[in-house]
């Protein structure tokens, strides 16, 4: 009798039997309508037994959802990297500042004498400072705001004088850059020419006191470019020197006789030479590339990137 009593209530709301199944209960009354949300209540019931919606419930499900379209936020592009070229007024440096500009990036020069007195349009665009790389103070509100740092800061005379310029002014630069967090940097040096070292001891001595200390404080973002003779038109005063005419045949037919530079005493006097504008356009990829390899490149590794086309920003 009980039951048929519990069957009789689950067949008076559809048939269903009283119990429990995987711990949810059916064939329980259903729940009163009055105290369900709208939104959830159970489809009403005709004469028949068939369910049907309300009417109101049929509207709903007519009425398309309407989505909001969203705000159009324009987000301005990021800025281009600074680029901070010690010695920018020079032969290497002014192709360097050129290079960089044309790669879109914003460049800045730090130089004893200031704005050059170039009578050339890419002047204008360069920032330019004047300060001196022995007085380290001096050199940390310039390098403010500063992504990457190309040092092609050298020079001639005794050897106590080359040591310095060619030393203790680029240790210094290269000692502020890593104190302000700057990510790379990219020394201009000189390739090794056998017994003319001696003859130049205190610029190779400074030249190589400097890689020690990039390579010891920018260990993933330090290159040091290596190059020999570079060739191109160098500007002396209003005097402008094409040293192209000798140093493009020399490279020509110098950059097939890599093994010859390994001969004793004369083999490193046998380095070709170099466009000054591949120098600069390594020396900007180098600085700008990121995942361009720290470490030393020597003469044949900057011709080979610099024939390469395409090199990422």
């Amino acid at each position: 009798m009980g039951a048929r009593e519990t069957c009789g209530r689950g067949d008076k709301y559809g048939g269903g039997v009283g119990g429990i199944v995987g711990g949810d209960e059916v064939g329980r009354d259903p729940p009163d309508p009055f105290l369900v949300p709208r939104s959830l209540a159970l489809p009403s019931q005709n004469n028949n037994g068939k369910a049907f919606l309300s009417e109101d419930a049929s509207k709903r499900v007519e009425e398309p959802f309407k989505v909001e379209e969203a705000e159009t936020v324009k987000v301005p592009p990021p800025s281009p990297d600074k680029l901070l070229v010690l010695g920018g007024n020079g032969f290497v440096g002014s192709h360097v500042c050129k290079e960089a500009l044309d790669k879109g990036f914003t460049v800045a020069s730090l130089n004893r004498s200031g704005k050059p007195s170039i009578s050339e349009s890419w002047a204008d665009k360069v920032i330019w400072n004047k300060g001196n790389l022995l007085e380290p103070d001096s050199l940390k509100d310039i390098m403010e705001g500063v992504s990457a740092v190309v040092s092609c800061v050298g020079g001639f005379g005794s050897n106590s004088y080359m040591y310095k310029i060619n030393g203790t002014a680029n240790i210094n630069a290269i000692r502020v850059a890593a104190e302000k967090g700057i990510k790379r940097f990219v020394y201009v040096s000189a390739a090794d020419f056998g017994f003319v070292n001696y003859l130049l001891q205190g610029y190779y001595e400074g030249k190589r006191a400097t890689e020690a200390e990039l390579l010891s404080k920018f260990t993933y973002g330090g290159v040091i470019l290596r190059p020999g003779f570079i060739h191109g038109t160098r500007r002396v005063g209003s005097v402008k020197i094409p040293l192209g005419l000798v140093g493009s045949p020399m490279q020509m037919v110098l950059q097939s006789a890599k093994p010859l530079t390994r001969l004793p005493l004369v083999g490193p006097l046998l380095t070709p030479p170099v466009s000054v504008a591949s120098v600069a356009k390594v020396a900007v990829r180098a600085a700008t590339d990121p995942v361009f390899p720290p470490g030393i490149v020597d003469v044949y590794g900057i011709m080979r990137y610099s024939d390469q086309k395409l090199w990422a920003l």
